[in-house]
């Protein structure tokens, strides 16, 4: 079992996330980036939608009640194994009584923690993803506090430390034009010809961007629906929305723009403050990132093949 001796900011259990189920009203959730979730398993031997502790900001601990291997992956929070460095995309072994602290990361917003086996929470339509708005999945369907006890599942045979490179973080954000992108004034030139700032109000739910408002060359009134992670939406404020896994499953916000799948986690990772630029890319631009990350996955699996 892992104890959690000091919680953060906000510190869930989280895996891929619930799926074929927007139409019962039930968000996604999970991970909000994926891909250090996904490497993260990889390195311990576990599928990769485990459950892992999606940990925000750092400042958490956590103590092993037995012996394990873990991987911590996403942002770098200088963490220590008691008085132990523990880098960043490695896996290390853990023995029953030793205590895990994170720091606040320098750069990005989540740290994942991973261990061999994964985390063993109660299903919750096909997911053990904690959704904050509904109190569903995880543990009792809240953040972890201090004195919360998780199960952790019994994992591959692991002999050796091995770590991974794991992808370098930007601004840039690939976005693909939404159904209402007509609606902006001069092609939308205003989206693109702009850094756009991450506001303080930003969440699991979705990122609200701050800069000059977007012009619409009309009014449009929308009947609700279907919205998923990535979609741009554009509310009267002029000022953009990026939905992120907690959103909810319809809206009524024209949609200009969708985030491309590959670039998603960088959502996960951008602080308030910071800018984001996006970028129009074709629907084979997309597609191709999508395949090259893909093959980075195999290639991680082929590599820790010889690792065990």
């Amino acid at each position: 079992m892992i104890e959690v001796i000091q919680g953060g900011v906000l510190t869930s259990v989280q895996d891929l996330g619930r799926h074929g189920v927007a139409h019962l009203g039930v968000p996604i959730s999970g991970a909000l980036d994926r891909q250090a979730l996904m490497l993260g398993n990889l390195l311990l031997g576990n599928e990769p939608g485990a459950a892992a502790i999606e940990i925000t900001l750092g400042r958490a601990s956590f103590r092993f009640l037995r012996d394990g291997w873990i991987a911590l992956t996403g942002a770098d929070a200088d963490a220590r194994l008691d008085d132990q460095a523990v880098w960043c995309g490695w896996r290390v072994p853990v023995h029953a009584g030793q205590q895990l602290s994170l720091n606040s990361p320098k750069q990005g917003m989540r740290s994942y923690l991973c261990v061999a086996g994964g985390l063993d929470c109660p299903l919750w339509f096909g997911a053990m993803a904690t959704d904050l708005s509904s109190g569903m999945g995880g543990l009792a369907g809240r953040a972890l506090q201090p004195g919360d006890k998780l199960n952790w599942l019994p994992g591959k045979e692991i002999n050796r430390i091995a770590g991974l490179r794991q992808p370098e973080w930007n601004t840039l954000i690939r976005v693909l034009p939404g159904p209402q992108f007509g609606l902006l004034a001069n092609n939308g030139e205003a989206l693109w010809q702009q850094e756009l700032q991450l506001g303080n109000d930003s969440n699991r739910m979705g990122l609200r961007l701050q800069g000059r408002p977007l012009q619409k060359t009309t009014e449009l009134e929308m009947a609700s629906h279907g919205v998923f992670p990535g979609v741009v939406q554009l509310p009267p404020s002029g000022q953009p929305i990026i939905l992120l896994a907690d959103a909810q499953t319809t809206g009524g916000y024209p949609v200009i723009a969708t985030v491309i799948e590959a670039d998603l986690w960088k959502l996960a990772q951008a602080r308030p403050g910071q800018k984001l630029q996006l970028q129009q890319v074709e629907r084979a631009d997309a597609l191709s990132a999508s395949k090259h990350w893909q093959a980075y996955l195999y290639q991680v699996q082929l590599g820790l093949g010889g690792f065990k």
